[in-house]
């Protein structure tokens, strides 16, 4: 089974249990948190992946890991679990379904709307009341600047991009002059 099969079963498993448990917000929360710390400490990942530290050992510094960043008893055991399976280096892939399955399960989505210039914060709260209206979701827009689109806007949401840029259209125009 590919890893990200694996991160996705048990970032569901986990959405649910969230569900039932009131703390969705929570975990995400705190599987981020984990995870960016494991990602970002080379010795950690390289102590976790390494078969000359025991298992005993592995468990002991997961567990002060775990008092340091106060997490709580359900993402702790998964790390448990993750690592006497020998999945934790599969917890970045997990943190991010998670998040996606945590999202859907709350009715938000997350696009990125890419700009050839600065847009203000009545510029930005249109585009993002415009975004809810369609889709009948909450929104939290994540705003980037790309001079190479000279001006309009690109918006990309999950999968499925939205291209109002002038590139494109001067694209598109030179496209047409050359097929005559």
């Amino acid at each position: 089974m590919s890893t990200n099969a694996i991160a996705k079963r048990y970032a569901k498993a986990l959405v649910q249990i969230g569900s039932e448990a009131g703390s969705v917000e929570g975990f995400n929360g705190e599987l981020s948190r984990f995870s960016t710390v494991l990602t970002d400490s080379r010795e950690l990942s390289a102590i976790f992946a390494n078969p000359a530290y025991g298992i005993e050992e592995k468990k002991e510094i997961l567990k002060d890991l775990v008092a340091k960043l106060s997490i709580s008893p359900m993402i702790s055991n998964l790390m448990m679990l993750l690592l006497e399976r020998g999945r934790l280096s599969v917890l970045p892939q997990i943190a991010e379904n998670y998040g996606v399955f945590a999202d859907e399960l709350s009715g938000v989505i997350r696009p990125t709307l890419s700009s050839g210039l600065p847009l203000d914060a009545a510029q930005v709260e249109e585009i993002k009341g415009a975004l809810a209206k369609s889709t009948g979701k909450k929104v939290e827009l994540k705003v980037v600047v790309d001079p190479s689109l000279i001006g309009g806007v690109v918006t990309q949401i999950g999968d499925k991009v939205f291209d109002g840029s002038v590139r494109t259209q001067l694209a598109n125009i030179q496209d047409i002059l050359q097929k005559g």
